[in-house]
């Protein structure tokens, strides 16, 4: 049965509606990645779940009983208090009975004394009345689990560590279904690395909003993909929902050249003038009029970025060279040791956790800051453009348009000159979005935005600090396509794995203490390279452990096949056969758009029957393997 479903469900609030007749439904164990552009809707839809806002029509049906959790994009500014306090908050009225019960408890193994035992005695009573005792006992385990420090100040803790006791305060009265939102957003490799495994053993029911594909590639069981309004449901691995949309897209697009051409025709028909005053001609005006009014409903697929760097004179073949390097604050050394060389060319990763100073060996290979001991040298005609994850260089005050042109109408790009209207155009700003002030645009908009600055300016070495966040996918993979054609040098620090994997051909990496030791390759590459961990396994939270598995003997040779196995070897071709094919017609009527215009219920039971036909085709492949192997 399902946990929760959607019926027929709209929603907007200016211009086109986000949500246009959606549905869906989610299942017990399910994680579902929704994918999307920026804008498009997907934080609305968490919203819409949680029961934060209420949609415009249509209906949310949900389990009795059902409990969601939404972790929002962002961190709170105004998150305070001990850790255990603000797990503890996420449980309604009996919270500050909670809160009152641990602090009482840290107060007497602190201080001992009759007074906090009389307290704790007090508070315990109470919480047995009101049935608490089950709620502590999570938040506890909670706690454990995540590995928090319940009386840890909240406050102090690095954004990566808030998240974490944001995502506690979530599991924490245990959900039906959590709802993520961008959830490695700002957090560093180590802790994306750390979500993600926790998630795979987690067990639950996720729906959850990510640009970080290797996090997708892992724990997506399905993809939702809203676009336009509308949501399809893909029930494979991301690489097939890439093929299939695609194809879908394709479809789509013929059709319309088809729509748009017989409409052309029936323009031309009705602007030579109706010969005859017959039925069959006023149908045909009718007809037109339907199809003229189809046309103006129609939502054109957004555009996509088009990005392109200035080029500036090449530099010189050495562009950056350290030898004995060190900064650091007092006695806490950032950079000890470093020695390095930077080639034209390069594309060099820097991966650190957050906090480590990867910012700062941005800043003292740049020249900003001078070394504390060793030399560094730059090359020969450096122009150096600079992509700042605190965004910095825009002026929140200032137009979207004067904080690129700095007031001028035009921009000169690779030596053409562009107005600067069309040329934010091309980051997807429109001309009302370029006369407003920076300060109301959304984190995604503040880094295409940066881009926009940054490419307006020649570059022969291009620094970027965290330049992912926020960006929707396909943004994100139209900046890896203009970086590995980018003819100068490249500085990335990124918490993206597969950016890292796809763009860097080295990689520095702080170790602590001021180590910073390079790497070839890119994020998989340094996972290969470094001194190899133990790692346990990954393991679905209740699942039992496993004891060591016993070798079967294995025979001294190949065994005849009995005559029911031969029998079954040679069926099994035929079966194989017939299953691909039935697989085959799903994929294709699935890659038509008129697919998802039926019934909720007639695409659950196809996309149900594709995850079927799957395992059953595996579960004949091997067994065709193993009686072929004993042949």
């Amino acid at each position: 049965m399902a946990l929760l479903a959607l019926q027929e469900v709209s929603i907007g609030f200016r211009g086109p509606p986000l949500l246009d007749g959606v549905s869906f439904q989610i299942d017990p164990g399910e994680r579902v990645c929704l994918l999307g552009r920026n804008g498009t809707g997907k934080t609305t839809l968490l919203r819409l779940i949680q029961g934060r806002v209420d949609p415009d029509e249509g209906e949310i049906t949900r389990q009795q009983g059902l409990r969601t959790t939404l972790l929002d994009q962002e961190v709170p500014a105004d998150i305070h208090g001990t850790v255990f306090d603000v797990v503890a908050g996420g449980l309604g009225q009996r919270a500050q009975l909670l809160t009152e019960y641990h602090h009482a408890s840290s107060r007497l193994a602190i201080d001992g004394g009759r007074r906090w035992r009389d307290e704790l005695d007090r508070l315990g009573h109470e919480l047995e009345i009101q049935g608490g005792w089950l709620m502590h006992q999570e938040v506890e385990t909670v706690l454990s689990r995540m590995d928090l420090d319940p009386d840890a100040e909240t406050g102090v803790l690095s954004a990566g560590m808030k998240r974490r006791v944001l995502l506690a305060r979530s599991l924490a009265g245990r959900p039906d279904i959590l709802l993520l939102d961008e959830p490695t957003n700002h957090l560093d490799i180590e802790a994306v690395a750390w979500l993600e495994e926790f998630l795979l053993r987690h067990g639950g029911t996720l729906l959850f909003v990510t640009h970080d594909r290797m996090l997708l590639r892992r724990l997506a069981t399905r993809i939702f993909d809203l676009d336009r309004g509308n949501l399809h449901g893909w029930a494979c691995d991301y690489e097939m929902f890439l093929q299939r949309k695609e194809a879908a897209l394709a479809a789509e697009a013929q059709q319309q050249a088809l729509f748009d051409k017989r409409l052309a025709q029936e323009e031309v028909w009705i602007r030579r003038g109706i010969m005859a005053r017959r039925t069959r001609n006023e149908g045909r005006v009718r007809a037109l009029e339907a199809m003229r009014k189809l046309r103006a409903q129609r939502r054109e697929r957004p555009g996509e970025v088009r990005m392109q760097t200035q080029q500036a004179q090449r530099s010189g073949r050495m562009v950056i060279e350290a030898k004995g390097v060190r900064f650091g604050y007092a006695d806490a050394p950032v950079v000890d040791g470093l020695s390095t060389t930077i080639l034209r060319g390069d594309r060099v990763g820097i991966i650190g956790p957050n906090g480590s100073g990867k910012t700062t060996l941005l800043r003292v290979l740049l020249g900003g800051l001078r070394p504390q001991q060793g030399t560094l040298r730059h090359g020969t005609n450096l122009e150096i453009a600079y992509f700042d994850q605190l965004q910095a260089q825009l002026d929140p005050e200032k137009t979207v348009r004067e904080n690129v042109s700095d007031g001028a109408d035009t921009l000169s790009i690779n030596g053409c000159r562009r107005h600067v209207i069309g040329y934010l155009e091309d980051f997807l700003f429109t001309t009302e979005q370029a006369a407003s002030p920076v300060k109301y645009l959304s984190g995604g908009e503040h880094n295409r935005l940066l881009l926009a600055r940054l490419f307006a300016k020649p570059s022969n070495l291009l620094v970027l600090d965290e330049p992912t966040n926020d960006l929707d996918i396909e943004t994100l993979e139209l900046l890896e396509e203009l970086l590995l054609d980018y003819p100068g040098t490249l500085l990335l620090v990124s918490h993206d794995r597969e950016f890292l994997n796809n763009v860097v051909t080295s990689t520095l990496v702080l170790e602590g203490g001021g180590r910073v030791k390079e790497y070839a390759g890119g994020y998989d590459d340094w996972l290969a390279q470094r001194k190899p961990a133990a790692a346990e396994p990954v393991r679905v939270e209740n699942e039992p452990p496993q004891g060591p598995r016993r070798e079967r003997p294995k025979p001294d040779g190949p065994r005849r096949l009995k005559y029911m196995e031969q029998r079954e070897l040679e069926a099994l071709p035929e079966k194989i056969e017939v299953l691909e094919a039935e697989r085959e017609r799903l994929h294709a009527a699935m890659a038509e758009p008129a697919f998802y215009q039926q019934p909720p219920a007639a695409v659950v039971e196809a996309t149900a029957r594709l995850k079927t036909l799957d395992g059953e085709l595996a579960v004949l492949y091997d067994r065709w393997e193993e009686l072929e192997g004993r042949v």
